[in-house]
């Protein structure tokens, strides 16, 4: 199309000029005043960028767009006799959009928007009101509970650790068999929650339980993000969990009539694992419900094709053989089988799904997370009889440093922690919506019930050390929180390797706790030990534990020879020569040199004389 003059304002459609007009700001206005009425449809959103004199027209499908009430001459249009109806049932959110009371605004002309967040701060400039003040978040954060009160950092955070959290994640898990899944032991719904917790009855898939907290140090053995829990609550079932995994196979078809069996895989079978890894398995190859299994136990028991065709014996008839694919439990886990289950793929082959259990009770370096942000690793599990404990004889579950609070600005912590104690003694769920209520509103209302019930009204109690039997000669505050348990069980990440499989093409350690793997020594490892001049381990972690090789060079031309086992003598390839020295080198730099070979290009290694 032809070229626009400077002075008009583009007009762009998803993206794409279809226009100029005179002024932009008036020909937006019109477009809303149009969509108003119903004559522009309610998808469209079009706004005004002044820096850019440009109008922006936007009805592409994925946007993300949020209702406001219209504001019109300083009024909202949303009067009390409409939210009568509203309440009533008379009329319902469609009617709403339909007669232009409400509107859906995109991000892009939201910024031409100047929104209040409560009727009394609306102004003769305001255009949009917010329906209630908790919409500025979005779903995740608006579940927890006095999240305005903690800095915005920590709501990504926090729906993050939501998102992990162990639970009641669907009520039918007994007939699912999904591949990895956690189930806390007694879900408890929250003393706090929120409108948004409520509405979408999250009551029925709870990730979690309330916790009684003291924020108090234990002999230094919570500091930073380390917490001492109580022995007799856990035993109790305090953050117990279940974790299942489920194994499948199925009896593949192969081109040429060959097909797996599941079966008990018989002696002559190739990569036999031995009598006793198959001593679980069925008649039918099948491990059955009940059966205690730990790592390398057969789980099905499963024979294959060879990969390719057999060899043509003496007689010159072909010998049928079979290898060993049977599924077995993975390196490292234990735990009973919870259910088995047998059907048909699409492709009517037989197919079979085993279900492991594996009960999770919390150890050392497990992790819990508050709905604030506030993660934590078990340092130190105590005894009932060492746990400080108050006047009542209430003893702590959780024990939390208090250098947490102040230093990751999560207040919302502190104000869980009292109007969950006010709750727990009132026999009361607390809203915790957020901006409902002003800081100071809530701590009186919490504060005079706690007080009502013989508290006091911050919260803050005496407290006894459970070794010695005095008594603290501070004030520790106390509450209840409400703690998710992660998925990151250190029972799922343990792991040791002494010797073990490695990669054949580069000859280091395989990677991974399934593989039966080492662990990374990285750049930033080997950094620390270059900083500590500890060279010889160095040498140790990077050679001689990983991929120590030797070889010869050719002490004339520094080309790599090879040894000559019917002579007895290393050989060089370029001259013939035996003039050859053995060096040490990682076997990745050997991969390295015959890499740059196959690029037509001859590395040379000089050697120097000692």
């Amino acid at each position: 199309m032809a070229r626009l003059p400077e002075t008009k304002c583009y007009v762009y459609l998803d993206g794409r000029i279809i226009g100029a007009v005179k002024d932009g700001s008036a020909f937006a206005k019109e477009v809303r005043k149009n969509r108003r009425a119903g004559l522009v449809s309610g998808e469209v959103n079009v706004s005004f960028i002044r820096r850019l004199n440009e109008v922006h027209v936007n009805a592409d499908r994925g946007r993300a767009r949020r209702p406001y009430i219209i504001i019109e001459g300083g009024k909202s249009k949303l009067t009390e006799d409409l939210k009568q109806k509203l309440q009533s049932k008379e009329i319902d959110f469609n009617y709403l959009l339909r007669r232009g009371v409400l509107e859906y605004l995109d991000a892009e002309e939201e910024e031409n928007a100047l929104v209040a967040l409560t009727e009394a701060e609306v102004t003769n400039k305001t255009t949009h009101l917010e329906i209630d003040p908790a919409s500025i978040f979005g779903f995740t954060v608006n579940i927890s509970a006095f999240m305005e009160f903690n800095t915005v950092g920590k709501h990504s955070i926090a729906l993050n650790f939501n998102k992990q959290s162990q639970g009641l994640y669907a009520i039918n898990f007994n007939n699912r068999y999904d591949p990895r899944a956690f189930l806390l032991y007694y879900p408890q719904t929250p003393i706090v929650d929120s409108l948004a917790y409520r509405t979408l009855n999250l009551h029925r898939h709870p990730s979690g339980q309330n916790f009684v907290v003291a924020l108090s140090t234990y002999y230094g053995y919570n500091m930073k993000d380390a917490i001492v829990l109580n022995r007799a609550a856990v035993d109790r079932g305090l953050a117990r969990s279940i974790f299942y995994r489920t194994y499948s196979d199925e009896e593949r078809r192969y081109a040429g009539g060959q097909q797996d069996h599941l079966k008990v895989p018989p002696a002559t079978t190739d990569g036999y694992l031995g009598e006793h890894a198959y001593s679980k398995l069925s008649e039918d190859g099948i491990i059955e419900i009940g059966m205690d299994v730990k790592e390398g136990d057969v789980l099905i028991g499963k024979v294959s094709p060879p990969r390719f065709l057999e060899e043509q014996t003496s007689f010159g008839v072909g010998e049928e053989k079979s290898r060993d694919n049977s599924v077995a439990l993975r390196a490292g886990e234990e735990g009973v089988i919870d259910d088995v289950m047998l059907s048909e793929t699409t492709g009517a082959t037989k197919i079979v799904k085993v279900r492991v259990r594996s009960v999770k009770i919390p150890e050392n370096g497990d992790k819990l997370a508050s709905r604030q942000a506030q993660k934590g690793v078990v340092a130190l599990i105590v005894d009932h009889a060492d746990m400080p404990f108050t006047k009542d004889g209430i003893v702590p579950d959780l024990l939390l440093n208090p250098h947490s609070l102040p230093g990751r600005m999560t207040l919302g912590h502190m104000l869980e922690m009292l109007g969950a104690k006010a709750g727990s003694l009132s026999g009361n769920h607390i809203d915790g919506t957020a901006f409902s209520k002003r800081g100071r509103e809530r701590i009186d209302e919490y504060g005079a019930s706690l007080e009502k019930y013989g508290f006091d009204k911050f919260g803050d109690e005496d407290l006894y050390d459970g070794r010695t039997g005095r008594k603290f000669g501070a004030k520790i505050f106390t509450g209840v929180v409400y703690y998710n348990k992660l998925l990151h069980m250190v029972s799922l990440k343990l792991q040791v390797r002494s010797r073990g499989p490695v990669q054949i093409l580069t000859h280091q350690p395989t990677e991974g706790k399934p593989r039966r793997g080492g662990l990374k020594f990285g750049e930033m490892e080997r950094d620390a030990l270059v900083g500590h001049g500890a060279s010889l381990s160095l040498k140790e972690r990077m050679l001689d534990q990983s991929d120590k090789a030797e070889i010869w060079i050719c002490r004339n031309d520094g080309d790599v020879g090879y040894y000559d086992y019917i002579k007895n003598v290393p050989v060089c390839p370029l001259d013939k020569g035996n003039n050859l020295e053995r060096v040490e080198i990682s076997y990745a730099f050997k991969l390295l040199l015959d890499e740059i070979k196959s690029m037509h290009i001859l590395p040379r290694v000089m050697l120097k004389s000692e």
